[in-house]
């Protein structure tokens, strides 16, 4: 499978990367070391996790996913060697209090416990690239259309964190870092402070890209691909609205394990995935897909595997036929009508998973 080296850095890692947060909730242990081998044999050598997964997040669910990954590379001596392993720490709460007693800032000594019981999760002595989850001050993210300085207030400074990520550098345990749902104004930041002091710099940033939720093309990317940061496209398929499977009947409330995610959660139905808007638009593009011979996840990965601005899209699968289609789709090229008809959807609806 193709490779591309992550910013300025020695990661080279391939196009595809595999997301691991349905491991623990949507598919058990044994599912996910067979989801892990398969990904190994298919080609696949970058798997990106969190310390916050598996999803949806819960005090139960901290650290599982972690630990099943972990456990992988315990019973496969070699394997860790084959990865390129990615991590998060979490950002300042959101309502969970099982995190750091739901701190609303993120402190230099966070970042050392948090490293520590990851690599202690994941039995690895170094993450090769560890990240940020989302910005430790005010930002619009998550659905948060407009920034509202009101809400600003004292936190960690972005140099405090990049010293605090410094420590882990030189200690050994974190090879590069990298930002999460990052805005442009932020990256700016955390690369001009890492210039200016000789901090590491970012390598990566880790946000939702897709048909739905192309808001990294308002800016972001010129920031990215000026200061040769790399993108990791996360949510490709919109939480499975791109997928055709809520297009019929749109999203009907589930308790059955194998229900998609947005039927089975109900904290998931609360998110920008599931918006009437997000729905609407999904079928329009899962429509435009069929029209053209395609199956609407073929249309939505290829999407992200064919722009310039994404160097690694990340598929997060449940199911062993789930990954086999998501990396087959690596050979589906769109032809310059399909992209066109998608600006012009696009232009319609703009971005409602934003």
């Amino acid at each position: 499978m193709d490779k591309t080296t992550l910013g300025q850095s020695d990661l080279a890692v391939t196009r595809i990367c595999l997301g691991t947060m349905t491991f623990g909730a949507q598919a058990d242990e044994s599912t996910a070391h067979r989801i892990m081998d398969a990904a190994l044999e298919l080609g696949i050598n970058f798997f990106d996790t969190a310390e916050m997964y598996a999803v949806p997040p819960t005090r139960e669910s901290f650290g599982k996913t972690e630990a099943i990954i972990g456990k992988w590379f315990a019973q496969r001596p070699g394997a860790r060697r084959m990865v390129v392993l990615a991590s998060k720490i979490t950002g300042p709460s959101r309502n969970m209090d099982w995190i750091r007693n739901g701190a609303s800032d993120l402190k230099p000594e966070d970042f050392k416990a948090a490293c520590d019981d990851s690599l202690r999760r994941l039995k690895t002595d170094v993450i090769d690239l560890y990240q940020i989850h989302w910005p430790n001050r005010n930002a619009p993210v998550f659905g948060q259309m407009y920034y509202d300085p009101s809400k600003n207030k004292p936190q960690t400074s972005i140099e405090a964190q990049l010293r605090a990520l410094q420590d882990l550098v030189q200690a050994g345990k974190v090879r590069h870092v990298g930002l999460s749902n990052e805005t442009p104004w932020g990256l700016s930041e955390f690369l001009r402070l890492a210039q200016a002091h000789g901090l590491p710099r970012v390598q990566s940033v880790q946000n939702p890209y897709s048909l739905i939720n192309r808001v990294v093309d308002n800016g972001l990317d010129e920031v990215m691909h000026r200061s040769e940061v790399s993108l990791l496209a996360y949510s490709p398929l919109g939480f499975g609205t791109l997928t055709g499977k809520y297009d019929d009947h749109g999203i009907i409330p589930s308790d059955l394990p194998d229900a998609p995610r947005l039927s089975r959660f109900e904290s998931m139905r609360k998110q920008r995935w599931a918006r009437q808007e997000t729905i609407d638009a999904a079928r329009r593009y899962n429509a435009l897909a069929w029209e053209h011979g395609l199956k609407p996840y073929e249309m939505a990965l290829a999407f992200c595997f064919q722009t310039w601005r994404v160097a690694s899209t990340i598929i997060g699968v449940r199911t062993l036929e789930q990954l086999q289609q998501c990396v087959q789709a690596w050979s589906v090229k769109l032809t310059p009508d399909v992209l066109e008809a998608i600006d012009r959807i696009r232009q319609e609806h703009r971005d409602p998973a934003q």
